[in-house]
């Protein structure tokens, strides 16, 4: 358990020496950038979902909000809350490790999306669901679950650039906040 602590400690700490905003951030423990947060929605492919990013406060938790309608009217259906990663961040994952997110949503399926380096069209990714009921709930996806999508390139953990919370692939009312996403290294390790 101890392996698991002095990873994190790391990981926040590569991510604070290359990135003094990182004291803007919901807490020290994640990777929840203020302002570098961004939605993108099935509109850059002629969807119509909409949605929106917000910082706000849950039940006394400051957290990543992501709300909207998901519309898979003219081929579209999704919304996603993604940033970048730093590539020193990245470097030091392997398939051993997970992501963690903890999170509230509104009793729906959401998707953790990681995009690599090997990737060059827009719809591929490497996919990984998680259901939400109502309350705070901590996931831990392993990067082994993590599912290739419109690749045939397996996940390298080491060239992931980018990761998001995505509500996809129905029509539905979104609505997750988020108050940790992070990298988490095995205990194996």
């Amino acid at each position: 358990m101890w392996q698991t602590s002095i990873i994190k400690l790391l990981i926040i700490s590569m991510t604070l020496l290359n990135n003094p905003v990182m004291g803007e951030s919901v807490s020290s423990n994640n990777l929840l950038l203020k302002d570098r947060m961004r939605l993108i929605t099935d509109n850059v492919m002629g969807g119509v979902s909409s949605g929106a990013v917000d910082w706000i406060s849950h039940d006394g938790t400051d957290c990543l909000s992501l709300t909207g309608n998901v519309s898979t009217a003219n081929n579209g259906g999704f919304i996603q809350a993604a940033m970048d990663i730093e590539s020193d961040i990245s470097k030091a994952l392997s398939m051993q490790d997970a992501v963690v997110i903890k999170a509230r949503g509104n009793g729906e399926s959401y998707n953790v999306h990681l995009r690599t380096s090997d990737l060059w069209f827009p719809w591929q990714a490497y996919r990984a669901s998680f259901e939400t009921d109502g309350n705070w709930q901590t996931f831990r996806i392993a990067l082994q679950e993590f599912v290739p999508y419109k690749t045939s390139t397996q996940l390298n953990p080491k060239k992931i650039k980018r990761i998001g919370i995505v509500a996809l692939g129905r029509d539905f009312n979104a609505e997750i906040c988020i108050a940790e996403l992070a990298f988490e290294r095995s205990v194996s390790q």
